[in-house]
């Protein structure tokens, strides 16, 4: 029987056989073959050989064919093999930059559908909300700009520092404490709080098991930090929302197209 050690390494063994040693050899960074020498006196089949190869495909990298570094070993959700500076060199830095990364895909996807949405409906003329960055220069009737921040700055704050102290003692922000809200979040683990407020449909309550919704939501995230990226690039170009820009593109798309967008700018 041949086994691999590692993730991610499907291959079909040839045939069953006693083996003696498995001599690994690497012809390029995408394939490794195990070479199977059989024991002495072990019958093989198809007797013209004594050897038997199989190949293993090592796990999917940012780029193909590379080898990603001996600390990215594939456990961490999304982990492919991506850092070109070596930032996660340092197991502690790394933990803090899975938490930081974590949060700002969040953010990010919130971002994203609040601006997609808000512009959608100020377009089509349903609401006169202002485009998403003059909003925070606009006046509201519920409260000053001072009060806000303030009330801002508390709720952020609180949540923040309960965030970074789990981060810190895992579990320690799951104990009853004044306010008696803990029991509604259920700190799964550190960065994957739950309970009926955050985890309302109970898709991850076994959160070690959970890798297939940790690898779509950081997926998710990084497209939506990229899509962030964009529209703060188109706002900065056009002065305009993202929605106006697509309507722009929809009536003429064969001379309203970024390239064109930018060489007017």
């Amino acid at each position: 029987m041949a086994v691999a050690i590692g993730r991610n390494f499907p291959f079909q063994p040839c045939t069953s056989f006693k083996s003696k040693s498995i001599v690994i050899h690497k012809p390029s960074p995408g394939i490794t073959y195990l070479w199977l020498q059989p024991a002495a006196g072990a019958r093989v089949n198809h007797g013209r050989s004594r050897q038997i190869c199989a190949a293993a495909q090592q796990r999917a990298t940012w780029l193909p064919g590379l080898d990603p570094p001996p600390y990215l070993d594939g456990t961490l959700a999304g982990d492919f093999g991506f850092d070109p500076l070596g930032l996660g060199e340092d197991p502690e830095s790394l933990r803090w930059y899975v938490q930081a990364e974590l949060v700002h895909c969040r953010f990010a996807m919130l971002g994203v559908l609040g601006i997609l949405v808000t512009d959608l409906l100020r377009v089509t003329g349903l609401s006169k909300i202002p485009v998403w960055f003059e909003a925070g220069a606009v006046k509201y009737d519920i409260a000053n700009t001072q009060t806000l921040l303030v009330v801002q700055l508390l709720l952020m704050g609180f949540v923040e520092t309960k965030r970074y102290m789990d981060f810190v003692s895992p579990g320690s922000q799951a104990k009853a404490s004044f306010f008696g809200i803990e029991d509604s979040f259920e700190g799964l683990e550190p960065g994957y709080p739950g309970g009926p407020v955050l985890n309302p449909l109970g898709l991850a309550k076994d959160i070690k098991n959970a890798h297939d919704w940790k690898l779509k939501e950081i997926k998710n995230g990084r497209l939506a930090m990229v899509a962030m990226l964009g529209i703060f690039v188109q706002a900065s170009v056009t002065h305009v929302g993202p929605i106006d820009n697509l309507v722009e593109h929809l009536s003429n798309p064969w001379h309203k197209t970024i390239i064109q967008t930018l060489a007017n700018s």
